[in-house]
């Protein structure tokens, strides 16, 4: 009893760390546009500072899941926390352009020090059948943490356009003050301990023979989805209807407050009746549709209708990929959760760059690319699952 009481604690403050993560990433979206001016920057930079914070994602996590497997998952959040902390300091403080992406690649490494080891964590503090009510909460903290955060960095742009960093750094500190008075450190076991650390190229080559390398694929793809539709959305509902930024607001925060209620009370008891497999397939198949319907859809209720579909099936189907990398890693947690970490992190970097480029071409493009793309990957995941891994099919299978 006193060993389920510490587990549970454990995963409260790793949902708190995880929404503090999320939440200092959504602070600084609505400050951007006017803090480059700042610098006589605009869309081209932003661009290219997403793409930074998410390279130093894709390098350093399966670095850190690694580590987290040979030495413990505490010391390595703690230091994300703090790497964070600084980042977003040091991002207020820049008076050159090259200082704002020195400040977001430390972003991007605090990030890869945080979201491994506590995926790693919630493997280590829940049993197998409780994994995906795990995976659910911490996604849960993941949404709301990045539907809040844009609210609140709006409201503390109006001290100064600096100060939502400041305290971006300062919520990221205390998160790591109290991970370190209050989350224990799990031992990893002598297996973990023996995992050889790769480079990061040699573990991408190695990811192909793991077992849950198409959930990788799936990842990456679902990923690059995401970005494509979130860095495109605004400019999209701009140019076509002349939403106004409360308007895209609305949009994006419906869509998180619904995908935050169904990641806290509806995805354990999908899992438990369909499992998780069923739970990727039928949302990769709704989110390729919501996406290729936005094109079709005029007025603002039906473009926050599909929007908040899309935005949904996103939101099942992170946390459920999650549950299945864990269920199929075995003892080498911190390594499959560094390397999911680092697929999702290649989507995020490819996503905008190439949304922008398709939207610059034509504004319908990225919208039927990226349709394509989520209904070939259902498709693949399909066919891998019925020939390669039909168990999956069935709720709660080994």
């Amino acid at each position: 009893m006193a060993q389920q009481t510490s587990n549970k604690a454990a995963l409260y403050i790793l949902m708190f760390n995880m929404f503090i993560a999320m939440g200092t990433i959504g602070i600084i979206i609505p400050v951007m546009p006017e803090y480059l001016k700042i610098f006589g920057a605009a869309g081209q930079v932003l661009g290219m500072l997403i793409a930074t914070f998410a390279l130093a994602q894709f390098v350093f996590s399966p670095i850190a899941g690694n580590l987290s497997d040979k030495y413990g998952r505490k010391n390595l959040i703690i230091f994300g926390l703090v790497i964070t902390g600084l980042g977003q300091i040091a991002f207020g403080l820049s008076t050159e352009v090259w200082m704002l992406f020195v400040a977001r690649f430390l972003g991007g490494l605090g990030s890869a020090f945080i979201a491994p080891p506590i995926m790693a964590f919630v493997a280590d503090v829940t049993t197998y059948e409780e994994r995906g009510k795990g995976m659910g909460l911490l996604g849960a903290a993941m949404s709301l943490g990045f539907m809040i955060g844009p609210g609140i960095g709006g409201f503390l742009s109006k001290v100064s356009l600096h100060f939502p960093f400041y305290m971006a750094g300062a919520a990221a500190f205390f998160a790591a003050i109290l991970s370190f008075v209050l989350l224990p450190n799990t031992k990893p076991s002598t297996t973990q301990k023996a995992q050889k650390q790769d480079n990061l190229a040699k573990q991408m080559v190695h990811s192909v023979k793991m077992p849950y390398f198409v959930m990788l694929l799936i990842m990456l793809v679902f990923s690059f989805g995401i970005a494509n539709f979130q860095t495109t959305l605004s400019l999209f509902v701009t140019q076509k209807f002349n939403y106004t930024p409360t308007d895209i607001a609305i949009l994006l925060t419906v869509g998180g407050a619904v995908g935050v209620v169904v990641q806290m009370f509806i995805i354990t008891p999908l899992f438990k009746r369909f499992g998780e497999m069923k739970v990727v397939l039928v949302n990769l198949l709704v989110a390729s549709i919501a996406i290729f319907l936005i094109l079709f859809v005029s007025g603002f209720a039906l473009m926050l209708v599909v929007a908040t579909i899309f935005s949904t099936a996103t939101t099942l189907i992170r946390p459920a990929v999650n549950t299945l990398i864990s269920k199929l890693a075995g003892s080498e947690q911190g390594f499959a959760a560094g390397l999911n970490n680092a697929y999702m992190s290649l989507g995020n970097m490819i996503g905008p760059a190439l949304a922008g480029l398709l939207f610059d071409w034509n504004i319908n493009s990225p919208y039927i690319f990226g349709a394509i793309i989520l209904f070939t990957c259902f498709l693949l995941a399909l066919i891998w699952t019925m020939k390669k891994a039909p168990h999956l099919m069935k709720p709660d299978s080994n």
